[in-house]
């Protein structure tokens, strides 16, 4: 039997990177999931290569997690066609970095509203039907680009607003038996980070090298990794830790 054996799990942004893997390891663990992305072909495409235990479903569905009304709908329908949640991983995010002279309003704006109000949306969605059961998991998913980072002004913000907002998630749902916590990648290798390279002007190879010795362990992450940080936190087990984040980073934040 897997952790997850009759729970149903919620993953934003999920169709690639993290998202895809955070997925891959819930249905490994026993659980229905439902891939949410802004392009739903994407979405149904990753349900489809998600590898199920007997008895688990998957669904993509497409949502813009900016709309409150598509993030309370596609709750919706994923407990219409699942049976229930019990699991909502926020992933969703873009980049869209700049030194601050040259950042955009919008630039500002789309970051802030994909991390932030998605969260917001897709969370508030959700804690209806967790604190009617009683039982819930969330998980948002931070940076150790919370704590600053060049060119990513908009995107630091962001972050570290995640973990304001998973500490007061934790204040206010733990007496509904609800869990909130999250996880702060640091450099994990996925479509997101090669661009970056490309965006610098770095081979992905030298790119991934920099970062590695950037941190103790000397390698990158992988969405492995984060994915199995997040099978724990969402876990029972982890059921006595709430409002906390995770830095997930080969101990970059200890430089």
């Amino acid at each position: 039997m897997g952790r997850y054996d009759g729970r149903v799990a919620v993953i934003t942004g999920a169709a690639r990177g993290i998202g895809f893997g955070t997925a891959q390891r819930f249905a490994a663990e026993g659980a229905s999931v439902a891939i949410l992305d802004l392009d739903e072909a994407s979405a149904q495409e990753a349900a489809g290569r998600l590898e199920l235990v007997e008895g688990a479903k998957a669904v993509g569905i497409g949502c813009d997690v900016v709309d409150g009304a598509a993030a309370e709908a596609a709750v919706q329908r994923v407990v219409d066609e699942l049976g229930g949640i019990h699991v909502l991983v926020n992933n969703a995010g873009i980049t869209r970095d700049n030194l601050l002279f040259k950042m955009s309003e919008d630039d500002w704006d789309l970051v802030m509203n994909v991390h932030l109000k998605g969260a917001f949306n897709m969370t508030k969605a959700a804690q209806k039907h967790f604190v009617e059961q009683r039982y819930g998991k969330i998980l948002n998913l931070s940076s150790v680009s919370a704590l600053g980072n060049r060119g990513q002004a908009n995107y630091s913000a962001a972050k570290m607003g995640v973990q304001g907002f998973t500490r007061t998630l934790g204040i206010e749902l733990g007496p509904f038996g609800i869990n909130a916590n999250a996880i702060a990648p640091g450099f994990i290798a996925t479509e997101m980070t090669d661009a970056t390279a490309a965006r610098v002007k770095m081979s992905v190879e030298d790119f991934r090298a920099a970062a590695a010795e950037s941190n103790p362990v000397k390698r990158v992450g992988f969405p492995e990794d984060i994915a199995a940080a997040a099978a724990f936190l969402c876990s029972d087990e982890a059921s006595y830790i709430t409002g906390q984040t995770l830095y997930v980073d080969g101990g970059a934040k200890l430089g």
